[in-house]
C-alpha cells in the first residue's frame, strides 16, 4: 500500500512503523511550504492512503487534502505526528501491525484473533 504523507518536517521513525504494516511512503509535503498548500490538485498516482499530521498543518491545508481524497475515493487518516498516535489511528482504520499474505485485511490478523 502507498502513502502520501502530508505535515511535520521530519518523520522520524514512522516510516519504520509504516513499513511494519505493508505501507510505503509514495510522497511526503512538509505542509509548511505556501505551494504545498495551494499548488496540489491532485494526490499522487498509485496512492492508496493518505496521512494528515494535524499538529503540524493548518485547518485549511487539511481540509484541502481531505476533499482531495474524497474526490479520488481514497482513504486517509488524521493524527498527531507520534509513533503510539499513528499506531492506533492505523489500528483503528482495520490495518494490522506485521502484514501477512494471507491476511484479509492486507495485514497480520494472527494477532487479532480469539480463541472461542
Amino acid at each position: 500500500m502507498n502513502a502520501m504523507l502530508v505535515g511535520a518536517d521530519t518523520l522520524g521513525n514512522i516510516p519504520d512503523v509504516l513499513q511494519n504494516y505493508g505501507i510505503t511512503i509514495n510522497r511526503h509535503l512538509s505542509g509548511r511550504n505556501s505551494s504545498h498548500q495551494r499548488k496540489v490538485d491532485r494526490l499522487p498516482a498509485g496512492t492508496d492512503l493518505l496521512i494528515l499530521f494535524t499538529d503540524f498543518l493548518g485547518h485549511n491545508v487539511m481540509r484541502h487534502f481531505r476533499e482531495l481524497a474524497a474526490e479520488q475515493q481514497i482513504r486517509f487518516i488524521a493524527c498527531r505526528r507520534s509513533v503510539c498516535a499513528l499506531k492506533q489511528s492505523l489500528t483503528g482504520a482495520g490495518m494490522c501491525e506485521n502484514a501477512c499474505a494471507g491476511c484479509p485485511r492486507g495485514a497480520g490478523e494472527k494477532a487479532g484473533k480469539r480463541k472461542r
